[in-house]
């Protein structure tokens, strides 16, 4: 069975070089709000996860959760595909310091 989520190279870059510069790390995928609906990382424990939150995969070491009825919404046939790419953003997620912005795309398996 194909992975929920997968990383980039790109990605897998920009996520070591956080890790570097953070220690250990968390994703969760953003639903809506002022966020849009972008992959979000932060430090490991400034980010609660909730009882609806679904734990999509690791990479690197680093956990990626969804909110279920985000993934619901999604479907179960989709395989996340995080990037990373320039970009500046007012975003809360770690990476909009170095101008970078991790992205969500998918495809169906």
């Amino acid at each position: 069975m194909a992975e929920r989520v997968v990383f980039t190279p790109a990605a897998v870059a920009l996520v070591r070089r956080l890790q570097a510069c953070h220690g250990p790390l968390i994703f969760h995928q953003s639903g809506g709000c002022c966020e849009g609906s972008a992959p979000m990382c932060y430090r490991a424990g400034e980010f609660r996860v909730g009882a609806n939150d679904v734990l999509l995969g690791t990479i690197e070491g680093t956990p990626f959760y969804i909110g279920a009825e985000q993934l619901k919404q999604w479907g179960d046939h989709m395989q996340f595909i995080i990037d990373a790419v320039p970009s500046h953003s007012d975003s809360f997620s770690l990476e909009t310091r170095d101008d970078m912005r991790f992205t969500t795309g998918a495809r169906s398996f």
